[in-house]
């Protein structure tokens, strides 16, 4: 059964609406030139802010010349304006304002900064070379404000650009190509993360060539010749998904394809980092590497490391808060300070978890009960919605999880790690199947992807992918912007309890 064009559908074209397959595709890859614009126009201020910036500071207005062991001489006017142009080809080449990452995941931020990393290096090696003395100071002030600065904008624009994809604007559409259960589970996904700026606009279902309509989307026959549906859909990007698809159906749809349009496979692979997965062209056919994940060596010890240094200056500057919160507790309620908790870390050994007492003496013993009274005695996550054992001072403590700041002393202890997994009682451990059992080969973190993900509004499996998924592709890039996220979901109340 092939589908026609007169549908009536919105999406679909119609000489009504003065809409034509050139146009649609005109606009597809108008916003991406469009956002692209937006970002360098941005890009270029914040670099010629921070060299600008960092050159007043140290220079004035004063002409002042380069040292250098070469006959000829250069002055740091000159040098600024070089550097902000190899700041800005530098970012090109690095492939940072790329379609693909621009606005959507970590990798985006890591080209800003190895594309940074790439340039001062550059001018290190240079100037050993050349006998040059660079003005250390200049350079050790361009580049940490250069690199925040890049940062900021991008998460700024990223902010703004997920609010356009929520309101349907600034996205691919696309179209997919499957059988019916794997289409069905994508279109499912990409609903979850609009920001990932893919609107499923039509799908061929392979399997069921009966169909007319999955899930609200369009479905057209699945036909050898895919003109007509592409001319239907007038997709920008076109997924192919399921294990059905042949490789002669992929190059036949590859072929009607135009330049402006692209085709993307998605693996049947979940839970896996874009960062561990390589491809080889072997013979015509591309292989997929996916990388097993690291737990030992330099990886470990840059993670020991980074808990270290960020874990005992949190310490130091959040003593203040540390005083305060201490005499509010031990002032409005009988009993320690502090309360310690046996949790389950790294390889199943248990560790004592430290927290400021934001219950009742006794909420131990009341725990089961509540369980039982709630429905959720069965289930490995172990809490209670408008618990009664929480006192006054232990709600806004834990509005804000400041009862969760001891654990710093856990982090520079060795027992938990800045991020990690939730750590979890050893009756809820007790309940663990074996993938679920993946969690305990890394530390329990203070925060985590759970944290910044909506905390105990969670439910058990939601709680198991996202700490299988940082299990699995745990990183410090990760870890830092996790960090990040977690300032502002402890501000947000969702989820605290």
């Amino acid at each position: 059964m092939t589908h026609t064009v007169d549908r009536g559908y919105p999406w679909q074209l119609s000489g009504a609406q003065g809409w034509s397959v050139e146009r649609v595709r005109a606009h597809a890859t108008h916003w991406v030139r469009r956002f692209q614009r937006y970002v360098t126009l941005t890009d270029a201020a914040v670099v010629i802010a921070a060299t600008a910036s960092t050159h007043t500071l140290w220079f004035g207005f004063t002409r002042v010349e380069v040292s250098t062991s070469a006959d000829f001489g250069v002055d740091y006017v000159t040098f600024s304006v070089a550097l902000m142009v190899a700041w800005m080809l530098a970012l090109v080449v690095a492939g940072s304002r790329d379609s693909r990452i621009l606005g959507t995941d970590a990798t985006e931020y890591r080209r800003i900064i190895n594309a940074t990393l790439a340039l001062f290096g550059t001018i290190a090696v240079i100037g050993a070379m050349t006998q040059t003395d660079f003005a250390r100071g200049y350079l050790v002030t361009a580049f940490p404000l250069g690199t925040v600065l890049l940062l900021l904008s991008r998460w700024m624009w990223r902010r703004w650009l997920h609010a356009r994809r929520r309101r349907g604007e600034f996205s691919f559409r696309v179209l997919l190509v499957g059988n019916a259960q794997a289409v069905r589970e994508l279109i499912d996904s990409l609903a979850l993360r609009t920001d990932a700026g893919y609107r499923v606009v039509a799908a061929v279902i392979t399997d069921d060539p009966t169909r007319a309509v999955l899930d609200d989307v369009p479905v057209y026959a699945a036909a050898d010749d895919f003109s007509n549906t592409l001319a239907a859909a007038s997709p920008d990007t076109v997924i192919v998904v399921g294990s059905d698809a042949s490789a002669s159906r992929i190059n036949e749809l590859s072929w009607r394809l135009d330049p402006g349009q692209q085709l993307v496979v998605a693996p049947q692979l979940v839970g896996v980092a874009g960062s561990r997965i390589h491809t080889r062209p072997v013979s015509g056919l591309p292989l997929i590497h996916v990388e097993t994940p690291s737990y030992d060596g330099p990886k470990r010890f840059a993670k020991r490391a980074f808990d270290l240094v960020f874990g005992g200056g949190l310490v130091l500057a959040l003593l203040p808060v540390f005083v305060v919160t201490a005499v509010l507790v031990k002032a409005t309620s009988r009993g320690p300070v502090f309360y310690g908790q046996e949790r389950i870390g790294l390889s199943g050994e248990p560790f004592t978890m430290l927290k400021f007492r934001s219950m009742v003496t006794d909420a131990d013993a009341h725990l089961a009960e509540l369980l039982a009274a709630q429905g959720t005695g069965d289930r490995p996550l172990f809490k209670v919605r408008d618990d009664p054992r929480v006192t006054s001072v232990g709600r806004v403590l834990r509005r804000y999880s400041v009862d969760e700041l001891p654990q710093l002393l856990n982090v520079i202890r060795g027992d938990m790690s800045l991020v990690g997994p939730r750590p979890q009682r050893d009756g809820e451990v007790r309940l663990y199947d074996s993938k679920a059992g993946r969690r305990l080969v890394v530390k329990p973190g203070m925060s985590g992807l759970w944290q910044v993900s909506g905390r105990s509004n969670l439910s058990w499996e939601d709680s198991i992918r996202l700490d299988l998924y940082y299990v699995e592709n745990w990183s410090i890039t990760n870890d830092i912007i996790i960090l990040l996220r977690t300032a502002r979901a402890v501000v947000g109340a969702d989820g605290a309890y």
